[in-house]
């Protein structure tokens, strides 16, 4: 069984979340801080502020959908609370 992640982001020079999903964390923090995603490139410099493992890459992606909803950056922003870069 394999793990899969959803994770979250944080551009230390704008302030704004990326939200993701991958099934290699390590790899994928490496694509984003060495700009290779069109989407983060110009959020660098970027810090990793929260992630959930899971079985699949389906119910990864299931929560990152969540993320990107409502109650999902609520949710995000809780769990924050205190930890981001204000």
């Amino acid at each position: 069984m394999s793990s899969a992640y959803v994770y979250v982001l944080q551009s230390l020079k704008n302030k704004r979340l990326y939200y993701g999903s991958t099934n290699n964390l390590q790899r994928r923090m490496g694509e984003h801080l060495r700009g290779q995603s069109k989407y983060t490139k110009f959020l660098r410099p970027l810090e990793l502020v929260y992630y959930e493992e899971f079985n699949s890459l389906a119910e990864a992606r299931k929560r990152e959908l969540f993320f990107k909803t409502g109650k999902g950056r609520e949710f995000i922003k809780q769990k924050l609370n205190g930890r981001m870069v204000a």
